[in-house]
């Protein structure tokens, strides 16, 4: 994994599988592992990552799950995904043409959630075709299939200017 660290491009046997099943109330879909998760192999493992902490502090899980056990998020009607499942890194050092922009549409086709939440507005900017600027908080009224679409500000420690977690609160109070 060093040597591949700084093209940040995982092997197939380093990439965090989806976490997917029918029946989901929210899917959230970050942009691309960050350096620490894909070390990890588990998601938003960074700990200055406001993701877990924010979970539990809105309800949305009734515990503080570990990014180590992320895989637990299904007993809270709870997915995991991204876009970009080849690469890893900060928004800005993904090549361009890594997200996979069908392959999540793909998805929510199949499993049908309730709500595919962009836990940043770059991933949403890039799901939705549009500029980051034209993309707000909330939810927007495309869906695909049945699957609203909600974007988030990034729980990211980079993002922490950004941060609003009421955001977060409003999704929580939206799908229990």
């Amino acid at each position: 994994m060093a040597d591949l660290a700084k093209f940040g491009v995982l092997p197939l046997d380093h990439c965090v599988p989806d976490v997917l099943m029918p029946g989901l109330k929210v899917v959230f879909c970050g942009t691309a592992l960050g350096r620490v998760s894909a070390q990890s192999r588990a998601y938003y493992a960074h700990p200055g990552n406001f993701f877990w902490r924010t979970l539990s502090a809105t309800g949305l899980t009734s515990e503080l799950i570990a990014a180590k056990d992320y895989v637990r998020v299904r007993e809270f009607g709870i997915g995991l995904t991204d876009l970009c499942k080849r690469h890893f890194g900060n928004d800005n050092e993904l090549p361009s043409g890594a997200f996979d922009t069908s392959a999540l549409r793909d998805k929510m086709l199949k499993y049908k959630p309730d709500v595919l939440a962009f836990t940043s507005k770059t991933g949403a900017a890039a799901f939705l075709q549009r500029a980051t600027g034209a993309v707000h908080l909330g939810f927007h009224i495309e869906t695909i299939g049945a699957t609203r679409i909600y974007v988030l500000p990034s729980p990211s420690g980079q993002a922490r200017v950004f941060w609003n977690q009421q955001t977060w609160q409003d999704l929580a109070d939206a799908v229990s």
